[in-house]
C-alpha cells in the first residue's frame, strides 16, 4: 500500500465550503481511479506548533505506486489539483507532498 500525503497552506480567503468541496471532489475519485482506497482530510490540530503554516491536509491510500501514478495523470485529479494550487498561499509553494509505502 502507498500513502499519498498532501499538506496545504490555504489562503485565508478560501472559505470552509471551498475547502470541503475540494475534499469531496477528491474523495469522489475513488470511483474513477482503480486502486484508490480511501481519503482522509482535515485541519492541523497538532499542539506542538511545528506545522510551518500548513493548516490542512489530506491523505490518500492507494493499493500501490501504479494506482497512485494513474491518479496523478487522471484529468479529474489534474483539475482538482489546479484548484488546490490556486487556493494555496504562493501556489505550489503552499503545498508539501510526501508519499511512502506501508507494509
Amino acid at each position: 500500500m502507498l500513502r499519498h500525503c498532501v499538506f496545504v497552506k490555504f489562503q485565508p480567503s478560501v472559505s470552509r465550503a471551498a475547502r470541503d468541496a475540494i475534499y469531496a471532489d477528491l474523495a469522489g475519485l475513488d470511483r474513477k481511479v482503480p486502486g484508490m482506497l480511501r481519503l482522509n482530510a482535515g485541519a492541523n490540530v497538532n499542539p506542538e506548533g511545528l506545522g510551518q503554516g500548513f493548516d490542512e491536509g489530506f491523505l490518500i491510500d492507494f493499493e500501490g505506486a501504479a494506482a497512485r501514478d494513474a491518479y496523478l495523470v487522471h484529468p479529474d485529479h489534474q483539475a482538482i489539483g489546479a484548484r488546490i494550487v490556486a487556493a494555496a498561499e504562493g501556489g505550489v509553494n503552499g503545498l508539501f507532498v510526501f508519499d511512502f509505502e506501508i507494509a
